[in-house]
């Protein structure tokens, strides 16, 4: 629904002060997003778009990227050199601009066919001319429209992005990389002839955050909206520092020992020996500044203890409340609560235990520690099964339907090394898959008060 104008009589000093909103860009409520990233080749857009499309899905909001370097890579099977992009190349202008128009008739099927909320229009997009071209295009389809900003001086990070990323590209396969560097910087040169930043003045009616220098600086301006407010909050927390991300399960618990989920009892004696294997393993990698964090529970904390170091406690790594289906094996809730037995297995990252949780809860409950683990360098997390494989379906990717079903053995460790297109690490799907049969029982009487 569109929010009607409302007049109200303004003094002429407080008119002046009010940005002045251009009347292309969309004043619409309820309606699907645009992130549109800005900026010079090389300054991190594409991990950022990446990053941001990973956490918005993780969170339960459809998002998709729209890389339109991919589109002129399809137009144009070959690359020869950085001339494609002088602006006096007139037949490749051409070809660059069908490639935007193709991805934003992409857009469009996508948030208004496909049931998006959330389009990531990945490109540099540096003239004032372009980004008018998108809001016009958003203004007919009533979409909202944020900017992303990156702006980075710093040739030392411009140097490391295009060795770490641009050399990669299938634009280079097979060039010598001074050759490549030399000619990924001429294509900058290209861009720089024509980029006109957002300004403060010209733009101050448009919704945008500015990032300076991989994060050294943030300027956000006229952020609308729920879904706004999230994305710059949690821009502003990622970080590409290289680091580690350890996870790990507790030791083998007592419950475990009988086959009973959830409770809070405390390691057995081999639980206790992992404790003591996992200390030994993370005292021989020498892990600069590691911070440890644990759950509330009995089983994480004698974990860590072992470790002889300082630790963390985080009620929100608790493992997954089973409400009256605690402390039972797996068979007796079958046999006492067949149908939720059954509805579990028909939906298992919504479904919620009676007066408990349900994995998509637990996604909620732990989206702070997925912010303080952007922010944070070296982390080891030694929390629960339910907890790890969200916290694994956040980093690697992973889909709301693949998420229960990811594998987290007892006694093991993952190492998460995250590089600008996700994360290195290790992960096999559960050897329990996902049934077929699906059909639940009759419901049976309302469960008894408990």
């Amino acid at each position: 629904a569109t929010a009607a104008p409302v007049s109200h009589p303004t003094p002429a000093k407080m008119e002046e002060k009010s940005p002045k909103i251009p009347a292309s860009v969309p004043q619409f409520t309820n309606c699907p997003t645009m992130v549109v990233l800005v900026g010079l080749p090389a300054r991190g857009k594409t991990y950022m778009s990446r990053k941001l499309t990973r956490y918005l899905n993780w969170i339960g909001t459809p998002t998709r990227v729209f890389n339109v370097g991919q589109y002129r890579r399809k137009a144009v099977q070959s690359y020869k050199n950085y001339e494609f992009f002088r602006q006096d190349n007139e037949e490749a202008m051409q070809i660059r601009r069908q490639c935007a128009l193709a991805a934003l008739k992409d857009v469009r099927n996508y948030l208004s066919s496909e049931e998006g909320q959330v389009a990531v229009f990945d490109a540099t997009n540096t003239t004032r001319e372009r980004r008018a071209l998108i809001l016009q295009f958003a203004k007919e389809n009533r979409y909202k429209v944020l900017f992303i900003e990156s702006i980075c001086d710093d040739p030392a990070i411009i140097e490391e992005n295009i060795k770490q990323v641009k050399l990669s590209s299938p634009d280079y396969k097979g060039r010598a990389q001074e050759e490549a560097v030399a000619d990924f910087l001429k294509r900058i040169e290209c861009y720089k002839a024509t980029y006109e930043p957002l300004d403060e003045q010209l733009d101050s009616g448009l919704s945008y955050i500015k990032i300076f220098d991989v994060g050294s600086r943030y300027l956000a301006n006229r952020v609308q909206g729920h879904i706004q407010s999230r994305i710059v909050y949690y821009l502003m927390n990622i970080h590409v520092t290289p680091r580690a991300i350890y996870l790990s399960r507790h030791g083998e618990s007592q419950l475990n020992l009988r086959g009973r989920i959830g409770g809070d009892s405390g390691l057995s004696p081999r639980g206790q020996q992992y404790a003591q294997a996992l200390a030994e393993f993370i005292r021989s990698q020498r892990i600069r500044e590691l911070k440890v964090w644990t759950s509330h529970m009995k089983r994480t904390i004698e974990t860590a203890e072992a470790l002889g170091v300082p630790y963390e406690q985080w009620k929100a790594l608790n493992e997954i409340d089973a409400g009256v289906c605690e402390e039972m094996t797996y068979e007796e809730i079958q046999e006492r609560y067949p149908y939720e037995f059954a509805l579990r297995d028909q939906d298992k990252y919504r479904y919620r235990y009676p007066k408990g949780e349900s994995y998509e809860d637990l996604v909620q409950r732990l989206e702070p520690v997925i912010m303080e683990l952007e922010r944070q360098e070296n982390v080891l997390v030694i929390c629960h099964q339910a907890v790890m494989r969200c916290l694994l379906a956040y980093f690697l990717d992973k889909s709301a339907d693949e998420l229960p079903y990811l594998k987290c053995p007892l006694h093991t460790v993952l190492k998460l090394t995250p590089v600008a297109y996700g994360e290195r690490g290790g992960l096999k799907t559960t050897t329990r898959p996902p049934p077929q049969n699906t059909r639940p029982p009759p419901r049976p009487p309302p469960l008894p008060p408990h």
